[in-house]
């Protein structure tokens, strides 16, 4: 069975290191992008070095986006501590970044590989919009764009906004709006999907790469406790890679997402048009055409299950 071609574009973060690790697995891993977000570009592109000497993937790595297409540079997110990937000593990078900016990476991957390549957002959308706008024929390129970000209820950096589309909420807009089939993981279920405490264990008790993730993890179930009174390490980003080893373990609804721009209390808010509504209805009240596949609902202990296990048959 071939395996699907993936670019992820990430800003990491713990629950990038997952995704990065289980999609090499699984994935034909073609390169890993960089994106402010979690934390500064600079330390966002160690840390996805550092994961990619851990896990000893030859992949290609483009530093990116230093701060928003629109908007002030974000302070770093607590929830990952102050280098973005706290919790671990994980190994010094055995390379350095290619010689060529994200956004020329992804259109040169995409390019490459038309017709073919899922582009995976685990971070804000910064990049992925700037190649948009350099080169409009990256919609006809792409096979389809999975992002982890957005939510259909509550946010997490505002009560309606989700962390990943605030960073940067028009550079999402233009990717929403892109024309590319998108399918959306948001925090509505990602939030519900991750490692308890004693999956953790098992994966300190594992090889060196799964004892790293279990204190990775260690450390993010307890920053989550500590600012939402999670009792998990959600595993936000795997669930917008997954799909393409597994489709079976989250549903969907096709609908139209609008990203809020301009309410002082909603701005970064994804709008989710989850009405039932009659193919007339919806022209008559409709907020748009449906634009992307929005989870509603994972079968979390499976998909948690299946991650673990992956981070255990590293050794």
């Amino acid at each position: 069975m071939t395996k699907t071609k993936i670019l992820i574009d990430c800003d990491p973060g713990h629950d990038d290191a997952v995704a990065i690790l289980y999609a090499a697995r699984h994935l034909d891993l073609l390169g890993v992008s960089t994106c402010h977000g979690n934390n500064s570009i600079e330390n966002v592109t160690r840390n996805a070095l550092s994961v990619l000497t851990l896990g000893k993937l030859d992949i290609p790595l483009a530093q990116g986006c230093a701060e928003p297409i629109a908007g002030p540079r974000l302070k770093p997110a607590n929830a990952h501590g102050k280098s973005g990937l706290d919790g671990t000593d994980l190994p010094e990078p055995d390379r350095a970044p290619i010689d060529q900016h994200a956004v020329d990476f992804i259109i040169d991957t995409a390019s490459a590989h038309r017709g073919e390549l899922v582009l995976a957002i685990i971070g804000p959308s910064s990049n992925v919009a700037l190649a948009l706008k350099r080169e409009p024929r990256l919609t006809s390129w792409l096979r389809e764009i999975t992002i982890m970000g957005g939510s259909t209820g509550l946010g997490n950096i505002t009560p309606l906004a989700e962390f990943n589309v605030w960073a940067d909420p028009e550079a999402a807009a233009v990717v929403f709006d892109s024309g590319v089939p998108i399918r959306m993981a948001g925090y509505n279920v990602t939030s519900r999907t991750g490692t308890n405490a004693e999956e953790i264990e098992r994966l300190m008790a594992g090889g060196k790469v799964a004892h790293h993730i279990g204190e990775l993890l260690r450390f993010y179930r307890m920053r989550q406790q500590q600012f939402f009174g999670l009792d998990i390490a959600p595993m936000h980003d795997v669930c917008a890679i997954i799909p393409y080893v597994h489709d079976n373990l989250i549903d969907y609804r096709h609908c139209h997402v609008g990203v809020e721009l301009n309410g002082k209390l909603t701005r970064g808010m994804t709008v989710c048009d989850l009405r039932t509504l009659t193919e007339e209805g919806r022209a008559a009240r409709g907020s748009g055409e449906p634009n992307a596949l929005v989870a509603i609902e994972t079968k979390a202990r499976a998909l948690i299950g299946h991650v673990v296990d992956t981070m255990l048959s590293y050794g």
